[in-house]
């Protein structure tokens, strides 16, 4: 457990010290004026407690994405734990805070606008459906992921659907209303129990001293199924939320249009990422100890939702066990209308949509909650739907942190600021994401265009380095030149 101890550590320490380096960066300016403050509508601009905005935010990127990924990403063994540390502190909290910090001095601008700023008119529109879209099968994956555990565990004589048209009317009554009458009010308590389930599994380290791999005992890949799994892009995808993900820069807008002072971004948005690899670190070091041999439980094969139960039924008494899996259901649910929430004020913002007329809000919200009622009728009646629409969710996840880099990398650059920062991190997930997308079998739904693991990763590299001159090509013509000026 040495090297789970020293991970934990230096998460801490990365939120401490480049945390402060990532602040300093940007600029931070306490006295400048917030949309919070200046645009305040009663309904998304609405000014918060700092607290109460941070448990929000962490509650909104996490979902079951720092525990359901961290889980299947344990299965490649102790990479997980370098990809978890190192991902969160100099990719993830980084993306999630420049993301929030550049919508809060644009008046709380959803990441589509932020796009079209810094990579042109071209990217924002192609962005602007396609992240509507993610957020959509975010929606899709968040309901189907709690309906199926609440049956799993609690009601198994039920239909489905029962659950699924409770938590899709839930969902509609978030989006609708103004933020600060029911997200405000009860996330913070969702947010605690996120964090106290965490905290339950790390008392049980404690107690139970299992045998968790140790980074020396070698990096290889432990995955059952290594030969179809490689780790290389596969472990990125699969932790992703734990790590970095596209899904927390279209969260940070929300809670950019609450803070009051700029200084409390380094606590909301990196923070909050930090605590999301904290909460990741401990679930794929708890997931490590039952993939591996001295598990008194056989998962091979299993779900990750299916684990969490095993881990929570084998560790902890009933009633934990119990509370365990509802956290993960209330964290599931709790991104869920998120997301929709965001793609609702994205599609407003395109259309320019002043959203404080509760009919305002309807006229986007209906047709939008259709499709993913649509969606997800197919996911439950194809046996293998839900399976393909969370590999969707998941690489489109990652091509947006990769978008949103870019931008942020360009932003940085105008500033005239260290931009090396987030370019290395661009570069990095542009080379993930498109070995992925390369490289996965192209099936029935075109997944992947299924290339060898040999050629996928020559074609990512080499779409890497075009954008990479690309962006060496505008800084030479649009930043080096104004500077010799």
């Amino acid at each position: 457990m040495i090297t789970f101890f020293i991970a934990l550590a230096v998460l801490v320490l990365g939120y401490v010290f480049y945390g402060k380096f990532i602040e300093k960066l940007f600029g931070a300016d306490p006295k400048r004026e917030t949309p919070a403050v200046t645009m305040a509508d009663g309904v998304d601009y609405v000014p918060m407690k700092p607290w109460r905005i941070f448990l929000i935010q962490f509650l909104n990127i996490a979902g079951v994405g720092p525990i359901i990924g961290a889980i299947m990403g344990a299965q490649f063994g102790t990479a997980s734990f370098l990809w978890i540390v190192f991902g969160s502190i100099f990719a993830g909290a980084v993306h999630d805070y420049f993301g929030g910090m550049i919508s809060l001095r644009h008046k709380g601008a959803s990441l589509p606008e932020i796009h079209g700023m810094y990579l042109g008119n071209g990217v924002k529109q192609f962005m602007r459906g396609f992240t509507v879209l993610l957020m959509i099968l975010v929606g899709v994956v968040f309901v189907n992921t709690p309906a199926t555990l609440l049956i799993d565990n609690f009601t198994p004589s039920w239909n489905p659907y029962v659950w699924v048209v409770i938590i899709l009317a839930y969902y509609l009554i978030a989006t609708l209303l103004p933020i600060d009458k029911l997200i405000g009010k009860i996330y913070p308590v969702f947010g605690i129990l996120l964090l106290g389930m965490a905290v339950a599994i790390f008392v049980a380290f404690i107690l139970y001293k299992p045998e968790i791999p140790e980074l020396w005992s070698g990096l290889y890949n432990r995955h059952p199924d290594a030969a179809h799994n490689p780790v290389f892009p596969m472990m990125f995808i699969s932790i992703a939320c734990g790590a970095i993900s596209g899904f927390h820069a279209t969260q940070s807008p929300l809670m950019a249009r609450c803070m009051v002072n700029e200084r409390q971004g380094r606590s909301i948005f990196y923070g909050a990422m930090i605590t999301e690899g904290v909460v990741a670190l401990i679930w794929a070091a708890a997931a490590a100890y039952f993939f591996g041999p001295d598990s008194v439980v056989d998962v091979t094969g299993k779900s990750g939702a299916a684990i969490v139960g095993i881990i929570a039924n084998t560790w902890f008494t009933p009633v934990i066990a119990v509370i365990t899996v509802l956290g993960v259901i209330s964290a599931a649910i709790t991104s869920g209308d998120t997301a929709l929430r965001s793609a609702r004020l994205i599609i407003a913002d395109f259309m320019h949509y002043d959203q404080k007329p509760i009919k305002n809000r309807l006229i986007i919200a209906i047709p939008m909650f259709a499709v993913t009622a649509a969606i997800l009728v197919y996911s439950l009646a194809d046996a293998k739907g839900f399976d393909m629409i969370w590999r969707y969710f998941a690489w489109a996840n990652q091509v947006l942190a990769m978008v949103t880099l870019w931008a942020i990398t360009v932003y940085l650059a105008k500033e005239k600021k260290t931009y090396i920062v987030t370019l290395i991190p661009a570069m990095f997930m542009t080379m993930v994401t498109m070995t992925y997308i390369f490289e996965f079998p192209a099936g029935k739904y075109i997944e992947g265009v299924g290339f060898s693991s040999t050629v996928a990763p020559i074609i990512a590299g080499c779409i890497t380095v075009l954008f990479t001159v690309l962006f060496w090509n505008w800084h030479r013509k649009n930043v080096s030149n104004v500077l010799k000026q």
